[in-house]
């Protein structure tokens, strides 16, 4: 009976398919782990470190507001008539009262700026508005963004404003959940304006740009929108979520102004 001989060679591929496999299956645990860090990075800590900022400077804005005299350079101020000087018209209020409605101004803020802040009841949201939508100096701070070339608060038009559905603070993430009649408030340092919503796009296309438009309306969907100049406040997200394919939009109509006192 002949014994069988292992052959060295034979050892050798045997362990070196070993090595070969364990090494892939460090590879594959490494790259598993970094991966769950870059997710808990984009889920976590980037709402953590952007909601944080928000409510900082929520709560520097409300100060220097406190302050007698104090106005921001390049904030938008409200004053006794509308834009380019036309005397201010009234606007029935949520509760069916008649208030007076005024312009924000016509001073545009600094670039990336946060002016204004933004609160939605419904949401539990109170969020800081600052100028433009660029990712990285606004959108990425857990700042909602305004839309350039779109009006002011209270100017007749549209105001109109972007914000992250995920990550990043993630200020409009529930805004699915707004109804008609559900209020969107904007504090200035001169005024706060009301705005009552009244039609809900719930997807359009991410090139729509009919609305943000001074009279909004969708050229994807045309039976969404308005047919007459107004007082508009426009919102806008990403959906589906942990998308960016698709628009939602919320559309809010003027319906009172208090000025700061």
């Amino acid at each position: 009976m002949r014994v069988p001989v292992v052959q060295h060679r034979s050892r050798r591929r045997r362990a070196l398919r070993r090595r070969a496999l364990w090494t892939g299956g460090e590879f594959l645990v490494t790259a598993g782990v970094v991966l769950l860090l870059l997710v808990v990075h984009q889920l976590w800590w980037t709402n953590r470190e952007a909601r944080r900022d928000a409510d900082h400077q929520v709560q520097a804005l409300e100060r220097q507001w406190a302050t007698p005299g104090a106005v921001s350079g390049g904030t938008p101020s409200a004053n006794t008539g509308l834009a380019g000087g036309s005397s201010p018209r009234p606007s029935t209020a949520a509760g069916g009262s008649t208030t007076r409605t005024g312009s924000a101004g016509s001073t545009t803020p600094r670039r990336s700026q946060a002016y204004a802040v933004l609160t939605i009841p419904r949401l539990h949201l109170r969020v800081p508005i600052a100028e433009g939508v660029s990712k990285q100096n606004v959108l990425n701070k857990g700042y909602v963004g305004h839309y350039p070339g779109t009006q002011q608060p209270g100017q007749a038009g549209n105001f109109a404003l972007a914000g992250h559905r995920n990550t990043h603070g993630e200020p409009f993430r529930y805004l699915p959940r707004l109804r008609v009649k559900d209020t969107v408030q904007v504090e200035t340092s001169a005024a706060t304006f009301t705005y009552t919503v009244d039609k809900i796009l719930p997807q359009t296309s991410a090139a729509d740009s009919g609305v943000i438009r001074p009279v909004p309306r969708s050229i994807v969907k045309p039976s969404y929108g308005y047919s007459s100049p107004g007082y508009y406040v426009t919102l806008t997200t990403c959906t589906p979520e942990f998308t960016s394919r698709y628009r939602m939009v919320v559309w809010g109509t003027l319906t009172s102004m208090r000025p700061r006192t």
